[in-house]
C-alpha cells in the first residue's frame, strides 16, 4: 500500500432501526478493537467521531487508559495500537486532522451493509490504494449505518460484505476487520 489510509468511526449522523437520524453511543470494544485491527493492517490513523462532549470524554478516557494509564503497562501491544486513535467532534474535524497529517485532503469512501448502485468492489479500492499516494478515509457507520447526508460527501462507496443469506448485520468492529483484511491484507487478491 502506498496511499495512507485513515478510518473514521462515525456516531453521528447515524440511522436507527426506524430510519430516524440519531447519535449512537461510544462502545469501548469498538474503540480498542478497531484500533487493534487498524494497527495490524497499517492504517495511518483511526478517528472516533462523536458530537457529544461527555461521550468524547469517555472515548478519551478509554484511549488514555490504554495509551498512558494502567492499560499501557498491563498490555503494551494494545498501547501501540491505541496510539492510532484520535477523538474528533465531527467528520469535518477528522478530515482536517487527516489533511494535516498527510498534507492532502483524503478521498472519502463510504461503507454500508446494503448494496448501493455504483459501489466500488474491494479489489478496485485495493488497486487504488496500491497505485496512489493520495490519502483515503474509510467511513464506518454505527447504529443502522451512515446517512444519505454522509454518503453525499463521499467520493465513492464500497461494496457491502455479504454472508451466506439475507442476514447482514455485522458488528462494526467485525466489518472493519474484514474490510481492512480485504483492502490491505497480504494474502488476499481483493
Amino acid at each position: 500500500m502506498k496511499a495512507p489510509l485513515y478510518v473514521a468511526l462515525l456516531h453521528h449522523p447515524a440511522y436507527d432501526r426506524t430510519g430516524r437520524v440519531v447519535t449512537t453511543s461510544i462502545t469501548n470494544m469498538d474503540v480498542h478493537d478497531i484500533a487493534r485491527t487498524a494497527r495490524t493492517f497499517g492504517v495511518r490513523r483511526f478517528y472516533v467521531v462523536h458530537p457529544v462532549p461527555a461521550l468524547r470524554a469517555l472515548a478519551e478516557r478509554i484511549v488514555d487508559h490504554w495509551r498512558s494509564g494502567y492499560g499501557s503497562r498491563y498490555n503494551p501491544s494494545r498501547a501501540e495500537a491505541i496510539a492510532l486513535a484520535e477523538v474528533e467532534p465531527d467528520l469535518d474535524h477528522a478530515v482536517a486532522a487527516a489533511e494535516r497529517d498527510s498534507g492532502r485532503l483524503p478521498h472519502l469512501i463510504g461503507t454500508s451493509a446494503r448494496a448501493r448502485p455504483g459501489a466500488l468492489q474491494f479489489r478496485e479500492l485495493r488497486a487504488r490504494l496500491a497505485q496512489s499516494e493520495d490519502p483515503y478515509m474509510l467511513l464506518l457507520g454505527t447504529g443502522f449505518g451512515l446517512t444519505e447526508e454522509t454518503f453525499e460527501q463521499c467520493e465513492a462507496l464500497l461494496e457491502p460484505i455479504t454472508g451466506v443469506d439475507h442476514y447482514n448485520h455485522l458488528p462494526v468492529r467485525a466489518a472493519a476487520a474484514i474490510m481492512l483484511d480485504r483492502l490491505l491484507g497480504t494474502n488476499k487478491e481483493g
